[in-house]
């Protein structure tokens, strides 16, 4: 009678379980797409609008946060805002008061600055149509079966979207460009929101089908700002994106939040202005969408009955063991080298020194090289002559040296005016 109760209990057991990977696999699989991409764009230039950069910069982190690389977002920033010299903090961008949250980063990768954030680029990168001399960087690649995250921040009025105060999109331009990107294939699922003053004229227009919409504000309603910091000068983002982030930062990869969540963030009573939403072009219910399925990223799976080659692991495994070799080598022979020194009555001072692996490959193998007893730091980057190198040699530690060194320059020059 014990046996055939555990057996009960365990069938039943096997039996839940089975429904709840169903129930798992039925989610993961009802959004139909294979990748993830993201378009985000600040179309304002000057200081007085720094809240703009850092509305896109927190959404960026957001979505990188969250998996999608930089290799599948495309960032237009109209304005600098790190290197500007009345930044009294160089190479920073903030969204919060008293400096708590740095969304500019190390590793920020800009696709277009400045003037070349323009209309027509946009709608180039939306639709495809760039010049075949165009970078990948610089490209929208994207396809059926990606889902695709748009953002736009910046000055707006009824209909229409101001770029760098010089010209302006329309809410027909941006409808039509969809549709192009609907007939062309270029996307599964598109969420498109933006934060600007009458927001939601911008998508009133839309037509084209698997597409869904927010916006920080009703036609007739200003988008306002918020975060007013006294050591900086300015507003650090507007209301309904500095509440999207807050609602974000509490996403994780597996998280189940759905965009009937997204809804309800920043309401009147936060915003001042009501944020609109459109769903009727979409054809999935918003609720069994998940906020990953377009601030986070799937990576491509395909089923194969073919033979799959491992040498390319295996040779990965071997260069792992190289490496060990090498730095074996290398620390027998800096042992010989302090030695050198001893018997000279010269000093190696181990404090000081450091070493760096160069490439891509090897930054995640756990190494040490031990002088005389005391283990050496490992390091990912430093300065050598006036020039800062990275382990991966990308150069990007300099340039943001250089954009410090030279903001300080530059506010110093200012004051002498």
């Amino acid at each position: 009678m014990k046996i055939l109760t555990f057996f009960s209990l365990f069938s039943t057991f096997l039996s839940a379980n089975s429904i709840n990977v169903e129930e798992n696999a039925g989610q993961f699989f009802s959004s139909g797409h294979t990748n993830n991409w993201a378009v985000l764009v600040c179309t304002s230039r000057f200081w007085f609008n720094y809240r703009h950069v850092a509305n896109t910069l927190s959404v960026y982190r957001s979505v990188k946060r969250l998996g999608i690389p930089d290799s599948h977002i495309v960032l237009m920033l109209a304005d600098d805002m790190a290197c500007n010299h009345r930044n009294p903090k160089p190479a920073t961008v903030f969204s919060h008061k008293n400096m708590e949250l740095n969304v500019y980063g190390d590793d920020v990768e800009v696709d277009y600055r400045g003037y070349e954030v323009t209309v027509e680029n946009f709608l180039r990168v939306l639709t495809g149509r760039l010049p075949p001399s165009t970078p990948r960087s610089k490209r929208l690649l994207s396809d059926d079966r990606s889902n695709i995250l748009i953002y736009l921040t910046g000055h707006g009025g009824n209909g229409f979207l101001k770029f760098q105060d010089s010209e302006e999109i329309s809410n027909v331009e941006l409808a039509d460009a969809f549709e192009q990107m609907w007939q062309k294939r270029r996307y599964n699922e598109l969420l498109f929101i933006i934060d600007t003053c009458q927001g939601a004229s911008m998508y009133e227009r839309f037509y084209s089908p698997n597409l869904m919409a927010l916006a920080s504000s009703q036609v007739g309603e200003d988008s306002l700002s918020h975060q007013p910091d006294l050591a900086i000068g300015v507003h650090l983002m507007d209301r309904y994106t500095f509440y999207l982030l807050e609602f974000l930062e509490d996403i994780h990869p597996a998280s189940k939040a759905n965009m009937k969540d997204l809804f309800k963030v920043c309401p009147k009573s936060q915003c001042v202005s009501t944020p609109g939403h459109r769903t009727d072009l979409f054809l999935r219910d918003p609720g069994s969408a998940l906020i990953t399925d377009f601030f986070g990223s799937v990576r491509k799976v395909e089923i194969t009955m073919e033979t799959i080659n491992l040498t390319d692991l295996i040779k990965e495994a071997e260069q792992k063991d190289n490496v060990q070799q090498m730095l074996e080598m290398v620390t027998n022979e800096m042992n010989i080298l302090k030695l050198w020194f001893d018997s000279n009555k010269l000093s190696l001072n181990l404090n000081k020194t450091k070493f760096m692996i160069f490439g891509n490959h090897t930054t995640n193998i756990d190494v040490k090289i031990v002088i005389d007893n005391k283990t050496i730091e490992r390091v990912y980057e430093s300065k050598f002559l006036g020039v800062v190198l990275d382990h991966k040699l990308c150069w990007k530690p300099h340039i943001k040296y250089l954009c410090m060194k030279m903001a300080r320059s530059i506010g110093i020059l200012s004051k002498t005016r």
